[in-house]
């Protein structure tokens, strides 16, 4: 399981203990997801060299005191979810290199009376915590002095001794999970100036009185908060702003996948006059039920004016009221993607005075529909730039339209374009029109550096004379099968085309004519899984330059006929051997026996009503049907026997009549000589025979030589029958009349035995 690097993946495989025999040549070991429980001294001691252990999802609940003690060199430990109900200090004692250690998901209650990690000097990622962790302790964290993430999942934490966690010195980021609101104040007094980003999950902001224990965050030096799946109020908004505000150097919030029960009616002013920092703020998944009766904010605009930087996502968004677009008077980014915005209600939101200094806006995934609306909805927008609407539904657009004056990228991918027109702008530096079924692009786009035009159904190149200054084009997933020279020649300034997942036609002349445009550095071909080619030249998405056919890769036809002549010749040799070793017969005997499966092995008893079923051959028939039928049928008592010129039911498949016939015989007959193993029809009932009946090792075949036969004659493949003939006693028919009398007494015998 393990790799050049000695990477051992063991993971999912089903073990109970870490397997023997691990050398110092790991450097990673994973046995996540497998049904350990235990680590034993010995287990790990040979792997000196280790940097990562992955133990994460098994079920260890004892680890030796002295199991890690040779790891000095490990980085990374995860013995995350398992069941370990205790701690203890001495399993990472020797761990001086360890970085990353992950213990979440465990049984454990606390971390004990002292502090694990006390030997970790260089230990920046913590995970820690479980749905049973409810203490925390002083000293739980000493020496630990940086951390550049720690993660604790604290959501039944009930105790928390003052002081535990101020022994850190900085935190980068911190994510808690936690619910009780009275905890979380007393774990924020300790991380006031050592915390960078605090990041708080599944917490109810819900109370108005419980908000005055948050008081203490206004003093906390984080320059960026982000709250996760908490829950909030028109009671409660007001109260969290109002001590966010106050944080002195906060610069991000962030508040994602939340729920807000309320309209935006919120009872008191908010101020803004202590905030100088706050610039970015972000809104991802905030679910309101009544959203549609949502207010129009006029309670927070003074806390907008300072804001460079709004995302606005997947929050079913239907309208920015003016007033609040005209606050934002420092905004250079908005991004309003995935939410419900029409053409009218951007007219609205993008009105006069609104969004001034605003460089990008990212308006996809909404509900929009008019290119030419839109456009001029923003075309005041003198400082616009970046402008990504795909994944809207413009379908048809008009051959003009009004745009911001300094635009230069704009994304038009996804939006059912059937056609680009002139209402493109001009001025634009980069273009996105890819997936929208376009069959030309011929626009007049002097200034265009970077042209996108993947998932469509072109045919040719665009032209060069309208985009001269063309450096990067890709035509992806089209449907282009060539180029011509006049095409490349004409793209001057291009540096790197990207034409892979189309249908270019393999041959020598079109690869070494790519290969021979020295104007362009980067040519990506990359035939795609339908290519026209008899075998794929290079992988997806790498430089023609490096590409180099071989003469049979140049040569399709000659290929094709190489392949149609080897065909050919397997083909005759298979029917050659086929003939040799008796295949045809193998496969008749097959479906005989195949069919015979399907009945008993034995018919019943009553439906038995012949003595012998006679085989013989047509040149036979004299002596059968003449002599030996005379002789048998009117012996006292007779003996019935069955002739397949008698007693075959006409129209019947001849086989199952054969295995019919045998099965409601008590003995089988076979009249032998030299036309019967040259007789078609006898072979397929010796055939049946030898399946039906001398697999089951009984006396049910008679065997009559009715001329000196030797058994050599009989074919090689009735290997049981030449055995038989070898080995068991056989009738044979006399030509003496004298000795006529004691073969009929004896084959009498033989039927009635």
């Amino acid at each position: 399981s393990c790799d050049a690097a000695q990477f051992c993946n063991c993971s999912s495989v089903g073990l109970d203990f870490i397997p023997p025999g691990l050398t110092a040549k790991l450097t990673v070991l994973n046995l996540a997801h497998n049904r350990i429980k235990r680590i034993q001294s010995q287990d790990l001691q040979q792997a000196v060299n280790l940097r990562a252990l992955l133990l994460q999802s098994n079920k260890i609940s004892s680890i030796d005191e002295d199991s890690f003690q040779s790891l000095v060199k490990l980085e990374l430990l995860d013995l995350s979810n398992n069941s370990l109900a205790h701690l203890s200090p001495v399993w990472f004692g020797h761990l001086f290199s360890l970085q990353h250690l992950h213990l979440q998901g465990n049984f454990y209650r606390d971390l004990g009376e002292s502090s694990p990690f006390s030997s970790l000097r260089n230990l920046s990622s913590l995970r820690l915590g479980n749905p049973r962790f409810s203490v925390i302790r002083q000293g739980n964290f000493e020496g630990i002095e940086l951390l550049d993430k720690l993660w604790i999942d604290g959501r039944n934490l009930s105790q928390y001794e003052q002081g535990s966690l101020k022994l850190i010195k900085k935190i980068n980021h911190m994510i808690i999970n936690i619910k009780s609101i009275n905890v979380f104040s007393e774990i924020v007094r300790d991380i006031l100036y050592s915390v960078t980003w605090l990041e708080v999950r599944r917490i109810a902001f819900s109370v108005s009185a419980e908000m005055q224990l948050l008081r203490v965050m206004s003093s906390c030096f984080a320059k960026k908060i982000s709250f996760r799946q908490i829950l909030l109020t028109d009671a409660t908004v007001p109260e969290i702003f109002s001590i966010l505000e106050d944080m002195p150097k906060l610069v991000e919030l962030e508040l994602i996948d939340s729920r807000l029960l309320g309209t935006g009616q919120w009872k008191m002013q908010i101020q803004a006059n202590q905030s100088q920092t706050l610039r970015v703020f972000t809104i991802e998944k905030l679910s309101i039920e009544e959203f549609y009766l949502f207010t129009d904010l006029q309670t927070v605009e003074s806390l907008l004016s300072l804001f460079t930087r709004v995302t606005v996502r997947n929050t079913k968004v239907f309208l920015v009221p003016c007033r609040i677009s005209q606050h934002l008077t420092s905004l250079e980014y908005l991004d309003l993607s995935a939410n419900l915005l029409g053409d009218q209600s951007l007219e609205h939101s993008a009105c006069q005075g609104g969004w001034p200094s605003l460089q990008t806006l990212n308006l996809s995934q909404n509900s929009l529909s008019d290119l030419e609306m839109t456009s001029k909805s923003l075309s005041h927008l003198s400082n616009l730039i970046v402008l990504d609407i795909s994944q809207n539904n413009f379908g048809e657009i008009p051959d003009v339209c009004e745009w911001p004056k300094n635009l230069k990228y704009l994304n038009l991918s996804s939006t059912q374009i059937p056609k680009v027109t002139t209402c493109i702008p001009p001025t634009l530096e980069v273009l996105d029109v890819s997936a929208n079924n376009l069959k030309e692009f011929g626009l007049q786009l002097p200034l265009l550096k970077e042209l996108y035009l993947t998932n469509n159904q072109l045919k040719t190149l665009p032209g060069a004379a309208p985009i001269p200054n063309l450096v990067a084009m890709s035509v992806r997933r089209n449907k282009l099968n060539s180029f011509s020279k006049e095409e490349f020649e004409s793209f001057k300034s291009m540096e790197l085309l990207d034409a892979s997942d189309n249908n270019f036609i393999c041959s020598c002349e079109f690869l070494s004519f790519i290969h021979r445009q020295a104007g362009i550095s980067q040519v990506l071909v990359g035939w795609p899984d339908k290519y026209i080619c008899d075998s794929p030249l290079a992988v997806r998405g790498a430089q023609v330059g490096a590409v180099h056919l071989s003469l049979m890769e140049c040569h399709r036809t000659l290929v094709v006929s190489l392949i149609c002549i080897l065909l050919f010749l397997v083909i005759l040799i298979l029917v050659a051997v086929g003939y040799k070793y008796h295949v045809v017969w193998y496969m008749r005997m097959t479906w005989a026996w195949l069919q015979a499966k399907r009945k008993p092995k034995r018919a019943p008893p009553k439906d038995v009503c012949y003595d012998a079923f006679v085989s013989y051959s047509e040149n036979d028939s004299n002596w059968v049907e003449n002599i030996m039928v005379q002789e048998l049928e009117q012996a006292c008592p007779p003996f019935r026997l069955c002739l397949h010129k008698r007693d075959f039911v006409p129209g019947k498949w001849i086989v199952d009549n054969i295995i019919d016939s045998i099965e409601k015989s008590h003995k089988t007959l076979f009249v032998l000589s030299e036309h019967f193993v040259q007789s078609e029809w006898c072979k397929y009932e010796l055939d049946f025979s030898h399946f039906r009946l001398f697999d089951e090792n009984n006396d049910a075949v008679i065997l009559v030589l009715l001329e000196p036969i030797q058994s050599k004659a009989i074919p090689k493949r009735f290997c049981k029958l030449r055995k038989i003939m070898n080995t068991k006693t056989y009738l044979e028919w006399p030509l003496e009349e004298e000795q006529q009398e004691v073969f009929w007494f004896n084959l009498k015998i033989a039927l009635k035995s």
